[in-house]
């Protein structure tokens, strides 16, 4: 392991010219002891390699010092998938084999292409996670990726929004959305999704699988949204909405909501009637009260009864 670290420092040190010890630590995911510590044994090996103090201090090689050590493992270029998404990779425990893998990709290229690709990295960044909010770092994630890497089934006790259950299945891919990790996995030759944060248990067994060859998952993943998206509005609504109004409401609305909305011309009044899917009215009275009274519900009457109820309901609050 510390002989991968060593090489992983040394590829780092020659792609990137100079590096912290803070940034060597947690490309490693060591501590800045054990970093001091290799910087050591790697002078004591003879690479030269020198440190400079300060504010912008760090660990460079002597410069012109060439080492040919480009070869990639497996793992390493498995992990290049994840190039752009350090975040997720670390959390699937892929965060150091990722960063060996683009240090050598690095090494390997010409200075010309180096400059350029490091230029890239600068000025370019992927950000997965949605706003306010972190990414998820489920306590089985790392166990259920290896699963759906190995095709090994895996048993779990799962939390949905009516029960729990025991369930065995097999898994087939894994998503992340908005922060929020998805296993895609097969019963029966049919897929279903789970969010992996709601698997209260798992136990990973030796039972491999067949993966069916004509899945792909890109494609199942848009489907299942698409779906989702069709369960979660089942209800059409009916809203008179003022120009700020409507903005908010495209601003708010899930794409596939703002892809069925029907928009009337405006009104004197600079009003529009909007028809769009809803989801039930326990649930769209908060989305809709996100709008105050830039919004009027118009149908269905249910929806239009509960909005009038709270709407009350907040202004006895705030009566004097």
């Amino acid at each position: 392991m510390r002989a991968s670290r060593l090489l992983n420092i040394l590829t780092t040190l020659q792609a990137s010219g100079h590096v912290t010890a803070t940034r060597l630590a947690e490309e490693n995911e060591v501590s800045l002891r054990t970093i001091y510590r290799d910087i050591d044994a790697l002078s004591a090996a003879g690479i030269p390699v020198y440190s400079e103090r300060g504010p912008e201090g760090g660990y460079k090689l002597l410069e012109g010092y060439r080492v040919r050590l480009n070869g990639m493992s497996s793992e390493e270029a498995e992990a290049l998938a994840f190039s752009g998404m350090a975040g997720p990779a670390a959390i699937l425990g892929l965060g150091s084999i990722l960063a060996a893998a683009q240090n050598k990709l690095m090494v390997a290229l010409p200075e010309s292409l180096r400059e350029g690709a490091d230029q890239m990295r600068q000025r370019f960044h992927l950000d997965t996670s949605a706003w306010h909010q972190e990414t998820e770092e489920p306590l089985n994630i790392r166990e259920i990726a290896a699963a759906v890497w190995r095709s090994t089934v895996i048993r779990m006790t799962y939390r949905s929004w009516h029960a729990e259950k025991d369930r065995t299945v097999c898994p087939v891919g894994l998503i992340l959305k908005n922060g929020a990790w998805y296993v895609a996995a097969m019963t029966e030759d049919i897929v279903k999704t789970y969010r992996v944060s709601r698997i209260l248990k798992l136990e990973t067994t030796s039972q491999t699988f067949t993966r069916p060859r004509n899945f792909n998952l890109e494609a199942y993943w848009q489907e299942n949204e698409k779906r989702l998206e069709r369960e979660l509005h089942p209800h059409q609504a009916k809203l008179r909405v003022s120009a700020l109004g409507l903005r908010i409401l495209k601003g708010i609305s899930p794409s596939y909501v703002r892809e069925h909305m029907d928009i009337s011309p405006p009104d004197a009044k600079d009003y529009r009637t909007v028809s769009l899917p809803s989801s039930r009215p326990e649930q769209a009275v908060h989305e809709f009260l996100r709008l105050g009274a830039e919004i009027e519900v118009l149908e269905p009457s249910e929806l239009r009864q509960a909005m009038a109820i709270v709407a009350r309901d907040m202004a006895a609050l705030y009566e004097e």
